[in-house]
């Protein structure tokens, strides 16, 4: 299933939207949290759940939400693991575009 995938989609443009979709979720979520916290008796995302998404692939809508909407800016865990992990992610996208982009030379 994944090689018929990879043959219409090449694999770094995936990865893309892959970030590029979490990322937006992301973003979309902090928000939605944001907005919840000022309202008392509100479910909230739990933190558990920021990071997981995060590291799934959201981490930089997340870090961008952040300084947005001034959420869990501060936080130890957040200031100093979503950006780690942006950095991790845009590693990983640039070892694919290197690796599997044509030799353009």
């Amino acid at each position: 299933m994944m090689t018929e995938v990879l043959e219409v989609v090449p694999l770094p443009a995936l990865l893309l939207v892959w970030v590029l979709l979490f990322s937006l979720v992301g973003l979309a979520v902090m928000r939605y949290d944001k907005r919840q916290a000022g309202r008392p008796g509100k479910r909230r995302i739990p933190e558990k759940r920021l990071f997981l998404l995060a590291f799934a692939g959201g981490a930089s809508g997340i870090w961008w939400a952040m300084y947005t909407y001034r959420h869990k800016t501060k936080h130890p865990s957040f200031r100093i693991g979503i950006p780690i992990l942006t950095i991790v992610h845009a590693s990983v996208i640039l070892f694919v575009l290197i690796r599997f982009l044509p030799d353009i030379s």
